[in-house]
């Protein structure tokens, strides 16, 4: 049966339109624009950075090694690799040179921290993807694997859509996610909150070169 959805269109004036669309199948979401907003200064989390938890050297060559593994599983396929901003780009930006193959990219947006340091249980998608997925091989590209929450999500939305394969490739999971389904993992972390390689927070720190401790105070 056809499906009805809102999509909301930003006009020039700021102010969002909503669109009435029929007969497209598909998971309906909202796009959240408050997730989207950039923080001030003054919403940084007062804290210092801590001990480094993965050194340069060490993300360099588990990045090699994943690519490679990746090289090794697509041959004669394209695979469309799909990152999670903001946190993946770095990661990802690595991992698609480090892939012996021809790869296309596309990203997706989703928010459940904000500017805290902790979840907020709640998964918004604030850019979805340009790429029609049905029938590609897809690789999810998260930064780290925390509660499962916005990657069982994910899962969920992209699966929908119809793709030959999905897979997950992630650089950190958390201890006590190791069950998360990924196929690909680079390194399991304590639950300390960290930073760098493309993680943040409040949009701070992710143009540190290791993984860092963030400790608040």
């Amino acid at each position: 049966m056809a499906r009805t959805f809102v999509v909301l269109r930003s006009q020039p004036d700021g102010r969002d339109t909503a669109i009435r669309r029929e007969g497209i199948a598909g998971i309906r979401h909202t796009i959240d624009r408050r997730a989207a907003t950039v923080p001030t200064v003054s919403d940084v989390p007062a804290g210092s950075i801590g001990r480094t938890i993965i050194a340069a050297d060490d993300l360099a060559a588990r990045v090699a090694e994943l690519g490679a593994e990746i090289t090794a599983d697509y041959q004669g396929r394209r695979p469309l690799l799909v990152g999670v901003l903001k946190g993946a780009f770095v990661f990802m930006s690595d991992l698609a040179r480090a892939i012996d193959l021809p790869v296309e990219l596309d990203f997706m947006a989703v928010s459940s921290y904000g500017t805290s340091t902790t979840s907020s249980g709640v998964v918004r998608i604030v850019k979805d993807l340009e790429t029609d997925i049905e029938g590609r091989d897809v690789i999810l590209v998260e930064d780290i694997v925390d509660s499962g929450l916005t990657l069982a999500y994910l899962r969920s939305v992209l699966g929908d859509r119809r793709p030959a394969s999905l897979e997950i490739c992630a650089l950190l999971v958390r201890e006590g996610a190791e069950d998360s389904g990924a196929r690909y993992a680079g390194f399991p972390i304590p639950p300390d909150f960290v930073v760098g390689y493309g993680l943040d927070v409040a949009e701070h720190y992710r143009e540190l070169d290791a993984i860092r401790v963030f400790e608040p105070e």
